[in-house]
């Protein structure tokens, strides 16, 4: 899953939301380096790519992508599935997404101290632009589809992939309407065992 389906699907404190966007910008052993509730989110994190990774729907989506982007399948179906989060989001949340958001932009501000400098880097341009809710739209998954474009080190041919969730949106939305209230449910499951 991509930054706003993380972050929806975290613990809602801010150790939580931090925790669960980390899990993109830390890799290896994280012991010690966060306070347990942060590392906590990290681990939620780890789990839920593992579980999305190995889900039938989410390889059947990925499978939708032409052959020559499907090496950056999953990248892209993690982008494209916030889109349907953003889109849809009021199926799944009673808090306004534009709330939602303006509460994890305030979470970073408020703790760029801990911050791995990667993350500190793209904060402002993630709030000037407004990412997460620009998921909503096929610019802002544009953008951000073009972005990881750029910020891959090896080749890739991601630039202009948006045509992809065009040329497959009724499939893949009907994948993620399958997929993600699974994904919540195992999440859930999660919670209630610690």
């Amino acid at each position: 899953m991509n930054y706003l389906a993380h972050l929806f699907l975290s613990e809602g404190t801010p150790e939580s939301l931090i925790g669960n966007l980390l899990g993109d910008f830390v890799k290896g052993s994280i012991e010690n380096m966060y306070p347990k509730e942060i590392t906590k989110g990290i681990y939620l994190h780890r789990k839920i790519d593992s579980y999305t990774d190995s889900h039938p729907v989410f390889r059947s989506s990925k499978r939708l992508i032409s052959l020559n982007r499907r090496r950056f399948s999953g990248i892209m179906i993690d982008v494209f599935y916030d889109h349907f989060l953003a889109k849809n989001w009021s199926h799944y949340s009673n808090i306004k997404l534009k709330d939602f958001t303006n509460y994890v932009y305030q979470v970073l501000q408020d703790n760029q101290n801990i911050l791995p400098e990667r993350l500190k880097a793209i904060i402002p341009n993630m709030i000037s632009r407004d990412w997460l809710a620009s998921y909503k739209e096929s610019a802002g998954i544009n953008r951000a589809i073009n972005g990881l474009s750029h910020r891959i080190k090896r080749k890739n041919n991601l630039f202009g992939g948006v045509e992809e969730l065009f040329l497959n949106y009724q499939q893949l939305q009907a994948d993620f309407s399958i997929f993600f209230p699974e994904l919540i449910d195992y999440t859930l499951t999660l919670s209630s065992e610690q």
